[in-house]
Formats: structure tokens, sequence, C-alpha cells
């Protein structure tokens, strides 16, 4: 497959500001590399480029690609026909925040030719898996109620066209693996799916920037009661750092027992988030208070 695009400087330099603004030096020019070997047009939103980095720094770069870019991969390599797609709704799943037309699920066919005949490859895409549900929030605290995410407006105007995209994605990558080897569609990076935006995509970059300086978008808000201001602390953090200031050799049981009511929302926040770990954690702060009421009461006995 030959590359048939070329773009020139002012070109480029709009896809480093926009679509892959992630990207440093080498990974732009890695994205730019693939997008031409795939014959993908960022600038026609065929592509996007996201760098994800682990715990230690690391940086992985992922090229994102929309239906408009699947549909054009598979219509190059000569055996691909398009199909239909269904909408299979269900009157029990109706909920007017979440799911407002009850879409269980939507299926897609599309056919490859191969053996001298046409087959069909056929994938179903979950309403559950794919819609991009969000948590409500409300003065800064989960309130334990979902909805679909405001900035996602096509999937409250039109859910039945982007669930079934999700179907069609996964048929062709089903049906051409080879083809879209190092490509990842929209709706498998964050439940993204279908028609994200170039500023979107570069938002989204500056979001996480900013969060990273304070903490994660994971991050608790913690009072230590020590009359200053509360602290922001990301979630792999929280747990080291609350028993550290639990074990001070000055600490009594109630100064504990008040930091546990005053910081209630945010132990609720961070059981939410990682229930087997809290676990572990509530058992070691219960440790910490039964060892200070304990040596509390030694005390007063001598």
């Amino acid at each position: 497959m030959g590359a048939l695009i070329d773009w020139n400087g002012k070109q480029l330099d709009l896809m480093r500001r926009t679509v892959a603004k992630d990207c440093n030096t080498d990974e732009f020019d890695q994205f730019i590399h693939m997008c031409k070997a795939m014959r993908l047009d960022p600038l026609r939103r065929q592509a996007y480029a996201f760098v994800f980095k682990d715990k230690q720094g690391n940086r992985t770069l992922t090229v994102v690609t929309s239906i408009g870019g699947y549909r054009s991969i598979a219509e190059r390599t000569g055996t691909y026909r398009p199909g239909k797609t269904r909408c299979v709704l269900n009157d029990t799943l109706i909920d007017p925040t979440c799911n407002p037309l009850g879409i269980e699920y939507a299926e897609a066919t599309v056919y490859k030719y191969v053996h001298g005949d046409w087959h069909e490859v056929t994938e179903t895409a979950y309403w559950s898996e794919f819609a991009p549900i969000k948590e409500i929030w409300d003065g800064g605290q989960p309130t334990g109620k979902f909805a679909l995410d405001k900035k996602k407006d096509n999937w409250r105007r039109m859910p039945r066209v982007m669930i079934e995209k999700c179907a069609e994605a996964k048929a062709l990558r089903r049906g051409w693996p080879d083809d879209f080897t190092g490509l990842y569609a929209e709706d498998e990076i964050d439940h993204q799916m279908i028609d994200i935006t170039p500023s979107e995509a570069a938002e989204s970059a500056a979001t996480e920037a900013k969060l990273a300086l304070i903490g994660g978008k994971d991050a608790l808000i913690v009072d230590w009661c020590d009359g200053h201001p509360l602290d922001r602390i990301g979630l792999d953090k929280f747990w080291d750092a609350t028993l550290r200031w639990m074990h001070d050799k000055d600490r009594s049981a109630i100064e504990v027992r008040v930091w546990l009511d005053r910081n209630k929302a945010s132990r609720s926040e961070a059981k939410a988030k990682a229930g087997s770990h809290y676990l572990d954690w509530w058992k070691a702060v219960e440790a910490r208070v039964r060892e200070l009421e304990n040596a509390e009461v030694n005390q007063a006995a001598e």
C-alpha cells in the first residue's frame, strides 16, 4: 500500500497543534509516517494521535482511527463490501439520563470477499459497554448518580447511529485484522468513540496535563486537621500518606477519629475507586486506632 498523501508545512503545523498535540518530535514523525503508510488524513478527521504515560513516565503513542478512516482502509483492500446495521431496543432499559431510547445493543454486518465468495462478518456492540456514561459530581464530590457525558452530545442526539458505528468498527477489525494492526478505533480509547473533534483531542491532552500537576484526575481532597488549607493527593499516594499521618508518634486515637470523620467523603470516593485496596487500608486504620486506644488505657492505668 503506497502513500498517496503529502502535506505542506502549514498543514503539518496545524496537525501538530491539534490532532497530535500530545506528541513530542519523534512521536509526531511516527504518527505522520503511520498516517501516510495507511493513507489516512488527520485533517479529514480520519486519525488522531494520543500519547499515554505509565507510572514510570514511559510514553506510548497510539494512533486512533475514526470510523471514516476504518471504512477507507477496508475499501482499499478490494475485498470489502458494506452491509446493514440494526439497533435493538429494550423498554426495560430506558433511562432518561443514561439510555433515553432503551438501546440494548447494535449489530453490524460487513462482507469480505475470500475464496471466491462473499462472507458475512457480524459483530455486536452493547450500549452498556460503549456509551460514554459518567458519574455526576456535585461540589467536588461524587453523587453516585450517572448520566451520558455532556461533552459527547452526539450520543444524546443520535444514539442509534453512534452505537451502530461501534459495532461496525468491531466488524471491520474482525474481518481485516492485518490491515488494522497498530491502529485503534475510537471506541477502544476510554469510550471516546465516533466524531471526536481535533479540538476535543487537544483539550483532553491539556486537561490531563493540568490534572497531573495537582495529583491527577483520581486525586482526593484531604483535611489534615492542622489548620492548613485542604490538600489534594493522588489516589495512588493516598493510602501510604494517610497511614504515615496516623502513625505519627504524637498522634492520639481521638485525633484519628476526628480525621476519619472530616474526611468521610474522600474515604467514600477512595472506596468507590479502589474497593479491595480500600478494605486493606481500612483494616490497617482500625488496627492503628486499637493500638492507640490500648496505649492510652495503659498510660492511664499507670
